[in-house]
Formats: structure tokens, C-alpha cells, sequence
């Protein structure tokens, strides 16, 4: 009697990242294929853990990637399709479309890749997203200067996390912007400026239903951060808070709306400094990055990328049981360094769960049961890290060649 060859999972990524998800597909005893760009020939994958590795140059041009993996399937049997990156989601349920292959297609998608698709979906469902207009129809736009006054942010639909989202302080400003944009304009929205506090929710979710979430705050908002320079950091909001409950209740709201499945997400919110209201901000099919899964991992035991894979590879949905986890609190910051491997001994404290090891940056995870000892310990470290390892570079507005970031 013969035993049923593994199923197949494919993996792509346009980015290093992912190598626990791949290594707990393999523990699951899946057949892994990772699809990468050729510049991410060389990184850090876990190679006892993949099966096979194949290169496409481009992976956001979907007709080439559909054919590639079309040609693949001619000898395979692909029973899973996952992106790894924020960039990939988008192409990863073409896929899934073309081959027939359960998961997130194309509509679903559209609410966790399209800016403007996910305001539209959450105000239809009464949740509050900042004052916003398409960036297409003039009339339309010079109403909502009327209306909203400045400033603003231009926002591209397709980016990720920050990269392209321009700070407008006047309708000239906006005008000017919009001409060098060309044909490109309907692939932005304008959106109120709301200072405040960013907050984002992790989930994971399985038969459509949240089971796990840690609420947290960043220390300055990411747009200025990137815009501005600086030590990014965040934190686990303490969870009896009145916040924290907020943040999650809005967060399971949104992601029933937009009829997530299974998997895991990462949703951003701010509350604003002017009227102590939360509004939702943007939300994705990934893993947080900036080493959120780390913090993560450090405050409860909970590892998001390898329960994710888990999720993916169980038979169904009655399968997959989340295990007991602690209730510490975590933080984590992380900066650019002068020093191309900084030197971090001298930084000795016991609740430094992990550190960052990447040429040119710097970064720590704190851990510890008492919210307060996290936020002292990230503001120390802010402190420090700024006299001792700080670097900055100009933000870049698009995104990055492919297997760069």
C-alpha cells in the first residue's frame, strides 16, 4: 500500500522574510516551493526547509508570473498559494483564481491591498476612516478642498505601509503633485490629515472568526518616522484598557466586512489628538512588520508567521487548535546605525528577548510582565540608541526595485 505523496504549498515573496512560516510548512509536512526574484538568490532561507526554489525577474507583472506557475503545475500539484509580502498578495490571488486554488481571490483581495477600496468597504459598514476623495475626479476633488481643510495626504492605492504617501498643505501644492503623477492620478486618494496616536491590531483568523489579537502603539506615527527620521518603536497596549478593547472590537468589525477567512492580518488605526476618536487607517494579509512578529512572540509566546503556516496547512478550519500562551506585554524599536554591525553588549537588561542582527540597523525586543517597565525600557533605549548607534536616510517615495527593501 502506498502512502499519498505531500501536498505542495507555494510560497512567494519579493522580500527576505518568512523563513519561519517556511520551516513550519515543512514540519507540517508539506512539499515547499519558493518563488523569489534573483536578487533574493543568496538571502538567509532556510534551504533544509524548501524542496524547491525557482526565479521569476518581476514577480508584480501577474500575466508572467501566471504563465511561469501554470508551466510549474504541468508536473505539480499546487494545493496552497501563499504571499509572504504585502507587495505579492496581490498577485498570489490571481493565482489562486487561475488555478482554482482555495483561499483569498481577487475581489477579497482588493480590501487588503487598495487604499481606497478598503475606505469605501469600512464606511459602508459604518466604521470611521478619515475624510478622504478619489484622486480622479476634478469637480469632485475641489468640493473636498472646499470642505475638508488643509493639510492633507496623497496616498498611493498600491503601496505598502508608508512608502509614496505625501504630507499637502495647500490646493496649489496638490495641484502641482498631481500634474507630475501623469496617467498614474486614479491610483492615489487624498486624505484628511489626522495627528493623533497610530495604532495597529494582529490577528489571526480561522473560519472567519478572530482567534487572537494583541493590541499595540507606536511611539511616533511611521509617517513621520519615515518622513522624518527617527527611532521607530511600539508597544502592547494594556489589554484591560479602554483603548485596546476599542482597537479590537474595531479590528474583528473590519475584518468580517471585508470577509477574511483564515490567516493573518495587520491592521492600522489612529486616534486623534483632536477628538479622542479611533479611525481606521489601512489593513493587510501579512505579518506586521518592522519585527512586530518578534514582539509578538516575546509578549505571548506566539509565533504569527508559524501559527499563519499552520492555519494554510490544516486539512480544515476544526483542525487547527491555538495554543496556551502568556499574557507578558512587549516591545520593540529599531533604527538605522552608523556602524555596519553595532555593538550592542553594553546593553545588559534581562527583558531583552531578542536582538536584530542586520548590517546597518540596530533593534531590540523587550519583554516583561508590567506594561510600565516596557514603556521605560524603550524610552531609555530611544535615548541611548540616539547617542549611540542613530542614522538616517531621505525616505524613498516608490517602491523599491524588486528584492531590495
Amino acid at each position: 500500500m502506498t502512502s499519498e505523496p505531500p501536498k505542495t504549498i507555494l510560497c512567494i515573496t519579493s522580500y527576505e522574510k518568512g523563513q519561519d512560516f517556511i520551516c513550519e510548512c515543512k514540519q507540517q509536512g508539506y512539499h515547499v516551493i519558493l518563488l523569489i526574484p534573483p536578487a533574493l538568490e543568496q538571502a538567509n532561507w532556510p534551504r533544509e526547509s524548501i524542496d524547491e526554489v525557482f526565479q521569476m525577474p518581476d514577480l508584480s507583472i501577474v500575466e508572467d508570473v501566471i504563465n511561469g506557475v501554470s508551466y510549474l503545475a504541468r508536473t505539480r500539484i499546487i494545493d496552497r498559494i501563499v504571499a509572504l509580502d504585502d507587495y505579492d498578495v496581490w498577485v498570489a490571488a490571481a493565482l489562486r483564481e487561475h488555478l482554482r486554488i482555495p483561499g483569498m481571490g481577487d475581489t477579497t483581495v482588493r480590501y487588503f491591498r487598495d487604499k481606497l477600496a478598503m475606505r469605501l468597504k469600512a464606511q459602508e459598514h459604518g466604521i470611521p476612516v478619515p475624510d478622504f476623495v478619489h484622486v480622479l475626479n476634478y469637480d469632485k476633488i475641489r468640493a473636498y478642498m472646499e470642505r475638508v481643510p488643509p493639510p492633507w495626504v496623497l496616498k498611493p492605492r498600491f503601496e505598502a505601509s508608508t512608502i509614496g504617501i505625501t504630507k499637502i498643505n495647500a490646493p496649489d501644492e496638490f495641484w502641482s503633485r498631481v500634474e507630475t503623477l501623469g496617467d498614474r492620478q486614479s491610483r492615489f486618494l487624498l486624505e484628511r490629515y489626522i495627528p493623533g496616536d497610530v495604532c495597529h491590531v494582529d490577528s489571526l483568523v480561522v473560519g472567519s472568526r478572530v482567534i487572537f489579537e494583541e493590541a499595540h502603539q507606536y511611539g511616533r506615527p511611521p509617517l513621520d518616522v519615515f518622513h522624518e527620521g527617527g527611532i521607530a518603536n511600539t508597544r502592547t497596549l494594556p489589554r484591560k484598557s479602554a483603548e485596546a478593547r476599542a482597537l479590537k472590537k474595531l479590528n474583528r468589525e473590519l475584518l468580517k466586512a471585508f470577509g477574511m477567512v483564515r490567516g493573518v492580518t495587520h491592521t492600522e488605526f489612529i486616534k486623534a489628538r483632536e477628538d479622542g476618536h479611533i479611525y481606521f487607517l489601512e489593513t493587510a494579509a501579512r505579518v506586521g512588520g518592522a519585527n512586530i512578529a518578534e514582539m509578538v512572540e516575546g509578549a505571548t509566546g506566539i509565533n504569527l508567521w508559524r501559527e499563519w503556516a499552520r492555519i494554510e496547512t490544516a486539512p480544515d478550519d476544526a483542525a487547527y487548535k491555538l495554543p496556551e500562551h502568556q499574557q507578558n506585554y512587549g516591545g520593540v524599536l529599531v533604527t538605522l546605525a552608523r556602524q555596519e554591525y553595532p555593538d550592542t553588549s553594553a546593553y545588559t537588561d534581562p527583558e531583552i528577548y531578542w536582538r536584530l542582527n542586520k548590517r546597518h540597523h540596530v533593534g531590540f525586543v523587550v519583554a516583561a510582565k508590567d506594561p510600565e517597565r516596557v514603556q521605560f525600557l524603550l524610552d531609555e533605549y530611544t535615548r541611548r540608541f540616539a547617542d549611540d548607534f542613530h542614522a538616517s536616510l531621505p525616505p524613498f517615495e516608490v517602491r523599491p526595485p524588486s528584492g531590495e527593501h
